[in-house]
């Protein structure tokens, strides 16, 4: 079926993965190796990053919760630590990408993200750079909405909220788990692992030339 809309995550697809930066914060303190990913995904519906994209709870609930779950997995780091490793830079040839999209196609962002007063200035909703954002017809913060991927239900909502078929959209997102609701629906996925890589899966699944 042909593409009528294409579906963007934001971190890790529009800018570059935060896990370098966990990986040198790690190294840096002598911890256990990929212990903040491990304590990512452990529960991962209802963990305490869960509760905290979802703005069930506030930033030192998280901060305590994530101590406690990381602890658990062999040694403690604190939430607030590791909040501001967040900040990936913008990819502009993604950015690029999503402009030549847009002029052919419905384009959206459904985005894991936390509270407006979760992170420092330099960190969190400054990477919602307004002129990336605007290049979005809809676009779905987890924190605004009390729903976070990969509840099929934020998924819907966007394709309602675009008036498109599931069959019709391509979706990316840099993690695979949130890329199966949206591939059972019928959706095209990509899984982000650079900018080029996404750039030349796009190129095939929509057949606008991107680069």
């Amino acid at each position: 079926m042909a593409i009528k809309a294409v579906i963007f995550d934001f971190g890790g697809v529009l800018t570059s993965s935060p896990f370098e930066a966990f990986t040198r914060f790690e190294i840096e303190r002598g911890l256990p190796a990929d212990i903040i990913r491990r304590t990512n995904a452990a529960n991962h519906l209802e963990n305490a990053w869960a509760k905290f994209e979802r703005a069930e709870v506030d930033i030192d609930t998280f901060d305590e919760l994530f101590a406690t779950e990381s602890l658990a997995l062999g040694a403690e780091v604190r939430g607030r630590d590791v909040l501001p490793l967040l900040q990936g830079s913008l990819r502009p040839e993604m950015v690029e990408a999503l402009k030549r999209i847009k002029a052919q196609f419905k384009t959206g962002c459904i985005t894991n993200n936390l509270p407006a007063n979760a992170i420092g200035s330099m960190t969190g909703r400054s990477l919602y750079i307004a002129e990336v954002m605007v290049l979005f017809d809809h676009v779905i913060e987890s924190a605004k909405i009390g729903l976070r991927k990969p509840d099929p239900r934020i998924y819907q909502l966007m394709v309602e909220t675009l008036k498109v078929d599931p069959n019709n959209c391509v979706y990316l997102d840099d993690l695979g788990v949130n890329l199966k609701p949206a591939r059972e629906m019928g959706m095209t996925t990509i899984k982000v692992t650079s900018g080029a890589q996404a750039i030349a899966e796009l190129e095939k699944a929509t057949g606008l030339k991107l680069g």
